[in-house]
Parts: C-alpha cells; sequence; structure tokens
C-alpha cells in the first residue's frame, strides 16, 4: 500500500479519488482554494510516497493560486524538504538541484488542457511536438529538487472543447493501474 498526497482541482477529481481509494491507498489532499498551512503541507509530503498533482492549466502554466501555493509551501521548506540548493564551495562535485531531502518519493503530474492532443503531437501545430512534460518542464524540474523522481505523467486533452469524460475517467483508472498501483 502507498501513501499518497494530492493537490487537487478539478471536477474529475471525485472520481479520481474513488480510482485511488478503490486500490486501498492511504490518501491525504491539498484543497488549494481553502488556503493550507505550510506545517501540515511539509508534513504530507513527508508522509506520502507518491505526490500527485492534478491541476488546470491557465494559459500553458498552473493557475495562481498553485504558484501561490508553490512560493509559499516550498521556500519555508528549508531543512525538511530540501536542505540547500546542493552546491559546496568546498566540493565541486556537489552540483545544482542535489539539495533535496525527499529521496525515494515520487511524483506524478495530472493536467486538463482544453488543448486537443494532436496540438502537442504534431510538429506543425501550436506546441511544436513539444509534449506536456516538456511544457511542464518546471514543474518537474522544482519536484526534482526537493529529490523526488519523475512518474509518468497524465493529461486530458480537449477538455472544453471536446470533453470527453468517460474516457479520460477510464484511461486515468488504468493510468494509475499501471504507474501507482
Amino acid at each position: 500500500m502507498k501513501t499518497l498526497q494530492m493537490a487537487t482541482w478539478t471536477c474529475l477529481l471525485a472520481n479520481w479519488l474513488d480510482t485511488l481509494h478503490s486500490a486501498d491507498h492511504n490518501i491525504k489532499t491539498s484543497a488549494l482554494e481553502s488556503g493550507n498551512n505550510t506545517a501540515e503541507e511539509h508534513e504530507k509530503h513527508q508522509w506520502a510516497d507518491i505526490i500527485i498533482i492534478q491541476t488546470p492549466v491557465y494559459w500553458f502554466d498552473v493557475p495562481w493560486i498553485f504558484k501561490k501555493y508553490i512560493d509559499e509551501a516550498y521556500t519555508s521548506a528549508m531543512g525538511q524538504l530540501w536542505e540547500s540548493d546542493g552546491r559546496s564551495s568546498t566540493d565541486s562535485t556537489k552540483l545544482y538541484g542535489s539539495g533535496g531531502l525527499t529521496q525515494g518519493k515520487q511524483y506524478m503530474i495530472s493536467t486538463t488542457w482544453n488543448a486537443s492532443k494532436d496540438a502537442f503531437d504534431n510538429h506543425s501545430q501550436f506546441f511544436n511536438g513539444y509534449d506536456t512534460d516538456m511544457v511542464f518542464m518546471g514543474l518537474h524540474k522544482m519536484y526534482q529538487f526537493l529529490g523526488m523522481k519523475q512518474l509518468s505523467s497524465f493529461s486530458c486533452y480537449n477538455i472544453i472543447k471536446n470533453p470527453q469524460i468517460e474516457t479520460d475517467l477510464t484511461s486515468y483508472a488504468a493510468h494509475i493501474n499501471r504507474v501507482v498501483n
């Protein structure tokens, strides 16, 4: 059994939580809209084996409330989730980004996009062939800075223009069974 923490926003959340509960995982959530206690967030991160980030994409990035969460929760986590940027003035083998304290933990990014999957896969379309992980490289690097290892990401596409809720729910359950269980 794995312990999981999820930062959550979308209407698909209830179904996705059911998927995780049905696999008998222990789950703690963070509802960013309600505000957060940074000490509690640090404890959740230390408790969890896997952090699942569920976020809509607004203007090609995470919503401001998630960015605020990152700034408050992770900046104040020095000594708990990270100790330094990793470098040392006396040891040149210590590299930038190696000061995280969450080694052994994993994270998964799950996003919802209005863009179609073709907008990513096709080099002649908007994202020039970059996948969602490349678009969210900064978010990946942030969790890697803390010491975590990346699990395969999940994305729902076309959620406004052509939503496929049932297909997305089924795909998410299969993804969780493949990646988390």
